[in-house]
């Protein structure tokens, strides 16, 4: 796990520059800045209002006594969407584009929910019940 850490640590940094300089390169280095500073600002005005429709969403599946499970992945989905697109980067901003838009962010949910059914049938998850 550590390990894990340490590369997702390293090399997203790594890659970021990289591509920030191989842009920078092209389209000159305001160019890129303010490309950098207009995907923060779309991004948090998408996050912003995915999240309240998914704020409204939990409300309304609570309201009708339902658990609001994939309203909550959805959330959580949409919470680092909007730290990944804050993040100066045209890497993590894909990544968290790709997060925010409903489309996308239920692939990568469905990804993510067969990722731990599979750790949990492997044993390598425990659900501790009270």
């Amino acid at each position: 796990m550590f390990f894990k850490l340490f590369l997702l640590f390293t090399l997203i940094p790594v890659i970021e520059l990289s591509l920030l300089i191989e842009i920078g390169s092209y389209i000159g280095i305001l160019n890129t800045v303010v490309i950098v500073i207009l995907t923060a600002i779309a991004g948090a005005y998408m996050v912003r209002m995915e999240g309240m429709g998914v704020m409204y969403r939990i409300q309304k599946n609570m309201q009708e006594g339902k658990f609001p499970g994939e309203e909550l992945i959805s959330g959580a989905m949409i919470l680092v969407a909007g730290a990944l697109l804050l993040t100066p980067g045209f890497f993590t901003d894909i990544i968290g584009f790709l997060m925010v838009v409903p489309v996308t962010r239920g692939y990568i949910s469905n990804m993510i929910k067969k990722y731990l059914e599979k750790k949990m049938s492997n044993g390598d998850i425990h659900i501790n019940r009270f």
